[in-house]
Formats: structure tokens, C-alpha cells, sequence
């Protein structure tokens, strides 16, 4: 994986990044770093009692209009760290107790990444990402990552133009997703704690029950029960200036519907409590 002629992301924009020359996600030849911590509101299964070691990176492949960490992914925001540097990073986090290293938005900077995670660490590496990857770029992380902690935003090419400019969003992530799977294989837990493979996040969009529905559809279709994990988020918080109805966060009834959607497909995994959507979970950049 290189900087040069980029195509680490589906955008393929083939910009020659060493050469100072920026594409759809307007980053550098090297990492930016927004923040590292340990984080404890991750799902129970990945946190435990440690929390995650979460290194959130600045910039991003997709253009979310909704997204939390839009201070560090609009705009590339961060400390520009190597390789050797991100690895003091992760043995810090280790050090603190992190059950995991939790590698957030990472894909755009994987050249830098990936020399870091050798040797092999202590504990599990989660690959925190918007589920827009190009199934490439995962076949290349193999024996790296341990757990793919994806979203899958869309079943509705129209709502990931609108709201994230990726009209093809849902063929490209179900592809990648299906590539993490191969990859990682069915979840195998130790205990309460996931050890290896695939978690599944779903955030519930206000108005938007039918898209939900889809993608949950998708999911048990795809997977047989217990494959893999699903996390339903409910923690949708409306940024300042979006229309009707992303200007209001997701209803009880909204919800019960996609909830109840999610037990009948048989899928299996996590659940938000109705305070989920409250900025204060919001790291503070």
C-alpha cells in the first residue's frame, strides 16, 4: 500500500500524495493523529473494563453531513506522527489497561499504519472505519487486523449521495464487509470479549426506518445468526444547519421499529439506551 497514485479508498483518485498532491480526502504522506485515548463508550464486548486504546485519525473517506467528529474529519486535523511514533502511541494505550487498540477512520493513512502493528501486539487490533472500503485494500490487511468494527450506513444509493456523497455506497461496503468476513471468519469470543471478527454497527437515521430495515435485511441474509455481531445505534445527534427530518434526533417508535426488525431477522449484538444520543459521548477534540 503506498501514498503514491492513492487508491486506498474507494474515491480511487489516484493523487500522488508523496508528491504533496491531495485528493478527496485532502490528507498528507503521513499520518495526522486528532486524538488518542481510552475509551470507554465502545461497544461492552470490545471495551470491557479497560476501554478501548482508540487513536482517531483526522480526515476521512466519506462527507457525512451528520458526523460527531466532523472538528477532525472535515477538514485533516491532527499531529503528523510516523510509524514509529504510532507504535509508542498503541504501547502507551496498552500500558493504560486498553483491552484493544482501536484504530479509528484509518484507512486514508494505512501506509503509515501498518508498518506500526509489527510485531504483532498484545492485544487485538479493531479497524474502526465507515464501511466504504475497497475490498483491495482489505485483502491487504490480513493477519493484521483482528476485529472489523464497520458501519453499514445504506441500502439507499439516493440517501448516501445526499448525506455522505457515495452513491455507491451499499454495493462497495457489502462487498468490503464480505471481505472482512473471509478474512476474520465468524466471532469468537473469550468470555464477554470479542477476540476475533465482525461487528456490524447500524446508526438508526431519523425518517429513514425503511433504509434501516434494508440493511438489517441484508445482514441476515448474508450471515448465518451469530457470524456476526450487530451494533443498532441509536446515538443520531443533529448537527447545526440540516434540513427536515436530520434536524431531530430518532423517535421511540422509530426505533421499536428497527429494534423489532432486528430480532426478527435473528441477528444478534448490541443495543443503545435512548440517552445514547447526547453530544456529551462526543469525544472532545
Amino acid at each position: 500500500m503506498t501514498y503514491e497514485n492513492c487508491a486506498l479508498c474507494p474515491r480511487e483518485c489516484y493523487a500522488n500524495r508523496t508528491a504533496g498532491k491531495t485528493g478527496y480526502c485532502g490528507c498528507p504522506a503521513t499520518a495526522l493523529v486528532a486524538k488518542t485515548m481510552i475509551h470507554k463508550w465502545e461497544e461492552p464486548a470490545l471495551a470491557g473494563s479497560g476501554g478501548s486504546g482508540a487513536i482517531f485519525f483526522g480526515g476521512c473517506t466519506l462527507g457525512c453531513s451528520y458526523c460527531q467528529n466532523r472538528a477532525v474529519s472535515e477538514k485533516p486535523t491532527g499531529t503528523e506522527m510516523d510509524s514509529a511514533g504510532l507504535r509508542k502511541e498503541m504501547e502507551n494505550l496498552i500500558a493504560q489497561g486498553a483491552e484493544n487498540i482501536d484504530l479509528v477512520t484509518p484507512t486514508h493513512f494505512l501506509p503509515t499504519i501498518l508498518p506500526a502493528l509489527s510485531p504483532k501486539l498484545p492485544v487485538p487490533v479493531v479497524y474502526n472505519c465507515g464501511g466504504y472500503e475497497r475490498a483491495e485494500t482489505i485483502d491487504g490487511l490480513d493477519g493484521l487486523v483482528d476485529i472489523y468494527l464497520p458501519d453499514m450506513k445504506y441500502a439507499d444509493d439516493a440517501l448516501a449521495q445526499n448525506l455522505s456523497h457515495a452513491k455507491n455506497y451499499f454495493p462497495v461496503a457489502t462487498k468490503a464487509i464480505k471481505a472482512m468476513f473471509d478474512q476474520v471468519g465468524p466471532v469468537q469470543m473469550e468470555g464477554e470479549k470479542i477476540r476475533r471478527g465482525v461487528i456490524i454497527r447500524h446508526l438508526i437515521l431519523p425518517g429513514q426506518v425503511d433504509n434501516s430495515l434494508k440493511v438489517l435485511d441484508w445482514i441476515g441474509d448474508t450471515f448465518a445468526p451469530g457470524e456476526v455481531l450487530v451494533s443498532l445505534m441509536r446515538q443520531y445527534t443533529p448537527m447545526p444547519g440540516l434540513p427536515a427530518p436530520f434536524d431531530r434526533g430518532v423517535t421511540d417508535e422509530e426505533y421499536q421499529a428497527v429494534l423489532s426488525w432486528m430480532y426478527l431477522n435473528g441477528l444478534q449484538g448490541f443495543t443503545q439506551e435512548k440517552d445514547a444520543a447526547n453530544a456529551a459521548y462526543i469525544p472532545d477534540f
